[in-house]
Order: structure tokens, then sequence, then C-alpha cells
């Protein structure tokens, strides 16, 4: 398991090693883009920026911000080689709007199943594990894809299961000994109650570790938020997060520690920046901004994720000295003024999973008629009553400040909106707001 000229641990190398290796691999990435990225090219043309300007991962702020508009209007432009060198397309989920194509030639198969095996070895997962993926592989998603071929790189076995089937899930857990589920955090409470309704010894099953995608399982503290609590409570299993998106094509995962995602250094150099597109301070938040290194298909420059969260980078416990990102503390375009008061997704999701009685939610944000923010919880429980919703409400207030209004919904309803027709991933958050 090897990247070109990477030196070994590099992981646990000094910091000035590190950037040098960074440095090089810039180098070489602005030079590719430049010759053959018709966006870049153009762009380089028309600001008038040679390759040979960027010589260090410090001089990138000479060079504009790539945002996601730009993505989706000269998709295409993007790509670096002729379609007979594309081997495989894949598109972005479009949580924040339509998606786009994102092309990987052999090269990029080969780094991303070297970039989930580097992940899973800092898991601390080896060849002797055997992985149940509860993740779908086809629908042109990248990371179903990336977790079998890391797996595959590892040498471990694959369990492929796809998403949702809890009986199956569990069938397969019993017959085949999964020892590493890879999973939705949320799933793991249908699996945990699904187990407890069928009297399955899920505590004493062969699994021991689930790695976690696509919700946060804790604060920007790396204490478990109410999700993660949960399922701790109840399953005594090693639980990892990992963050990652189609256009990076690397994963930042949480080790035996859980105190952030580390970052693969020879596969992306990441920036966390402000409104005005100039580094944060560490330990403030930021928006994470990032520099696909060794990417042949689809490479990026400087790309604006639209994820806010905290670089740390002290060493960790683990020895590794690579930077960490803590978990996502939101999303930019999901910023909420509500009644005076800041808020995300992510804090109005903790609350629900908090409540007892709350079957399945949706959170719509709109504007309401006097122009500013409003937010409505939409809610499936065997419980409407007025005492129920003041005490949903008054959770509300003691952890945020504020309460949503409340409504309440059939079950199938939610559950037809929160997974529409193409749907990879359940779809919690509607942005309803006036432009």
């Amino acid at each position: 398991m090897k990247e070109g000229n990477v030196p070994d641990n590099i992981d646990f190398a000094a910091s000035d090693v590190i950037a040098r290796l960074q440095d090089e691999k810039l180098r070489e990435l602005v030079s590719y883009v430049a010759e053959h990225s018709p966006y870049y090219r153009a762009l380089f043309a028309d600001l008038n920026i040679r390759a040979e300007d960027i010589q260090s991962v410090s001089d990138l702020q000479q060079l504009p911000v790539t945002t996601k508009e730009d993505l989706h209007l000269h998709n295409e432009d993007f790509f670096c080689v002729p379609r007979k060198q594309i081997i495989d397309y894949v598109t972005t989920s479009g949580t924040l709007g339509d998606p786009v194509v994102v092309a990987l030639t052999e090269n990029d198969l080969q780094r991303l199943a070297y970039n989930e095996a580097r992940s899973f070895a800092v898991v601390g997962c080896t060849s002797d594990d055997v992985f149940q993926l509860m993740t779908t592989i086809d629908r042109r998603f990248m990371a179903g894809m990336a977790y079998f071929l890391g797996a595959r790189e590892l040498g471990a076995g694959v369990v492929r299961v796809g998403s949702g089937m809890p009986e199956l899930q569990w069938d397969s857990v019993l017959r085949l000994k999964p020892t590493v589920l890879v999973a939705v955090p949320s799933f793991l409470v249908k699996m945990i109650d699904y187990a407890k309704e069928h009297d399955i010894d899920f505590r004493n099953s062969s699994v021991k570790k689930a790695i976690c995608i696509g919700e946060p399982l804790r604060n920007a503290d790396f204490l478990l938020n109410t999700l993660g609590q949960r399922i701790a409570e109840c399953w005594p299993i090693a639980l990892h997060t990992t963050y990652a998106s189609t256009e990076m094509s690397t994963a930042f995962t949480e080790c035996e520690h859980g105190v952030g995602g580390h970052q693969l250094p020879e596969l992306i150099v990441v920036e966390l920046l402000d409104n005005q597109h100039l580094p944060v301070a560490d330990g403030e938040v930021g928006e994470v901004v990032i520099t696909t290194l060794g990417v042949e298909g689809t490479p990026l420059l400087r790309y604006k994720t639209g994820d806010l969260c905290i670089a740390h980078r002290e060493p960790c416990t683990c020895g590794r000295t690579t930077m960490r990102l803590s978990p996502v503390v939101g999303r930019k375009q999901q910023m909420i003024k509500f009644k005076g008061t800041t808020l995300y997704p992510p804090a109005l999701y903790d609350v629900l999973h908090h409540i007892d009685g709350v079957d399945d939610y949706l959170v719509e944000v709109y504007t309401n008629e006097l122009g500013t923010d409003a937010i409505r919880v939409c809610l499936a429980s065997s419980r409407t009553d007025d005492k129920f919703i003041k005490v949903i409400k008054d959770r509300f207030r003691a952890r945020l400040r504020v309460a949503p209004d409340i409504v309440f919904c059939e079950a199938a309803e939610i559950k037809r909106r929160k997974f529409p027709e193409m749907s990879r991933k359940p779809v919690v958050f509607f942005d309803l707001r006036k432009a």
C-alpha cells in the first residue's frame, strides 16, 4: 500500500517533512492542470498566472477559489483527459443543488483504493477483517465503490449488502461474521431496534467496529452527540467517523482516539477559510477548501466544499502528526438566522435524537411573512398531543434557546420525502427560503 514517492510512515513524520511533500505534489498538480485542464488553463491565462508562480502551499492564496457553481457551469472543462481514458463516471450527491459529474481514470481508481485502504488502516483495520458494506455501490455513488476498493487493497474480506434491509443485514452478520460495518449511523439504531425485537444477541456478535458516514457522531468538542451516545450505550463496538466528498476523492477518518479525521497529506491540501477567503486562526471555524493531489481525471484547486470545520494541528495521542479535521459544524449554505440565533441543521438533529417518541423527522427552513428565516420540524410519532409538543419545544429552548414550529406527519410521507427516487442517502434538511 504505497502512493508514488511517499515516505514510509508519513503520518508520523515531522511537520517540515510533510510540508515538503505537499509542496512537491502541489507543484506537480499545478503544472498538470495548467497543461491539461481547459478550465484552469483559461483561468490562468485570464489572470496572468503561470504554473511556476505556485511553488508551495502558501502560494495557493495567489489563486482564486473554485466554487460549486464553477464546477456546475463548466463541468466538462474540468476534465483533464480524453473520454477514452475515463474508466468510471460518478456524480455528487446534489445535497445543495444539481449533481455534477466527476470523471475517474484507471489511476484515479487506484488512488481511490489507496485512499480508503489508508483510511481503514487509520481506524486499525487489517487484512484479517471482514467489512460489511451497508452503502450502495451503484447509482453513480463514489463512496460505496471506494469502500469496496479500499477493503480489497487492504486484503480484507467484503460483504456487499447495500443500504437498508435490517433483516438481511443481521442475516449477513450472523452467517458471515463481519468484524467491521460501514454504515450511516442512524441506520445502526434501526439495526439495534430490529435485533431487540427479534431476540438477536447483537452485543456478542462478530462486529467490533463501525465506520460511520454521512451523519456526525460527535460534537465539535469530540464528545459523542446524542446519536452517538444512543448507539454506544446499546452496542459495545468502537465507533469511528469518516468525512469525505466525491469532489475531493479523499477521506478524513478518526483513529481510535476519536479526536478528528486525520488528513492524508499525500492526497489532499486543506485550507480553512473565512468569508473573505482568508485563513482562519487556529481553533476557529472555517470553510473547508481543498486541493486534490494526484488526481488525474478531475483535479481541483482551492475547491470550496461548503463544509464548516475546525483544524487541529497538534500531534494526536496516536502519534500521528497530520492535521485533523473536527466534525462538520454545519454547511455554509445551510446557516439559519432564527430569532436572533445562528443555527446549523446538525444542532436541530441532535435535539430530536434525544427525545423519546420521535420516530422520524424532517427539518424545513423557509422565509416567513416578515422576510426572515423560520423553521418547521415535521415529525412522525405515535404521540401528537399538546403536552408532547410542549416537551419538544422545551427541549429545543433548553439546548438552543429557540423553538421551531412542530408539525406532525404520517411516517410514510416523511419516508417518501427523505428517500426520493434515485437518492443515495437520506435527505433530512429542506431549504425552502426565497432567494
